[in-house]
């Protein structure tokens, strides 16, 4: 057990002991499941255009919810650019990945890849999941606790995702000049693909395109919202871990001590894509998904 007083403040010691080529990268894996997941998510959109026996869209509900959390975990993972040697191609397969997600990829670069992993569990800057001290909670309204206790539970967790994350970062965000160009492109791209699902099936089913609409894009996306924040809740939310104060906070706190590594059931990282192994992820953003449990037993 380290104590405080030798923990060191830097990640330079983690890194010495995770090996080379946990940095390696097969453009072949990557893209086999990106295809699959993309295969997966074919089948359940499909499964719901024809399908109409509520259980069995109930069913494909779920596996369309899934295909879209693993397609937007391979495009978290591409854009961090650890997917792929190539730029280029990390940088199509992260866009194609995200639209199921309506996320508009150089926007959750900047929250995601800049301001997270640049200040995790830093007070007033790392934004997901921000805790509350007990004045903050005391000044909130009845209304205001009842949304703070809804979404910091269990069930709460894809409405905190959906409002928090989604509304205000990915939607109602004003970028930074410097970003603005390329984030515009993408918030772009990712309105058009909403719209023009909406405009087919408008043209294909009249009125009732609306209803294939929400039952295609709009309930997999809010399925996709719970998976999600449970996921991201898991990552850095426990009595164990802690926010830090600026001037105290330091890398080691906040992307060792401040991330976890969580093991499921068989299968569970087929949606999933080893991204519960979080804590490698947040030591070394570069390294793909499918090496993280070396990288983690390394550490």
């Amino acid at each position: 057990m380290i104590t405080a007083a030798e923990a060191p403040t830097g990640l330079k010691p983690v890194l010495a002991v995770i090996p080379d080529h946990c940095h390696e990268r097969s453009t072949s894996r990557g893209l086999v499941l990106f295809v699959r997941d993309l295969v997966v998510y074919g089948l359940a959109v499909w499964g719901l255009l024809v399908v109409h026996h509520p259980l069995l869209v109930f069913v494909l509900w779920v596996v369309a919810g899934l295909a879209v959390s693993a397609l937007f975990v391979i495009g978290h993972d591409a854009a961090h650019r650890a997917l792929f040697d190539s730029p280029r191609l990390n940088a199509v397969v992260a866009r194609v990945a995200m639209l199921p997600s309506l996320h508009a990829t150089e926007l959750w670069v900047f929250g995601h890849n800049r301001v997270h992993h640049g200040h995790t569990l830093r007070q007033g800057l790392d934004f997901v999941w921000h805790p509350l001290t007990v004045d903050d909670y005391a000044r909130l309204g009845r209304l205001g606790r009842l949304r703070h206790r809804l979404e910091w539970s269990a069930f709460g967790a894809g409405a905190y995702y959906f409002r928090e994350v989604w509304w205000n970062k990915m939607v109602r965000f004003t970028p930074p000049k410097r970003w603005r160009s390329a984030i515009r492109r993408d918030q772009a791209i990712m309105a058009f693909a909403a719209v023009a699902v909406l405009a087919v099936f408008l043209g294909t089913a009249g009125v009732g395109g609306v209803w294939l609409w929400i039952k295609v894009v709009v309930i997999p996306f809010l399925i996709f919202c719970q998976v999600i924040g449970w996921v991201v809740y898991v990552h850095h939310i426990s009595p164990e871990i802690r926010w830090w104060p600026r001037r105290e906070w330091n890398r080691y706190r906040g992307q060792v001590e401040g991330t976890t590594v969580l093991e499921g059931p068989p299968g569970w990282e087929f949606a999933f894509h080893w991204i519960m192994i979080h804590l490698p992820h947040h030591v070394d953003m570069s390294i793909p998904c499918y090496r993280l449990p070396e990288a983690a037993d390394a550490i």
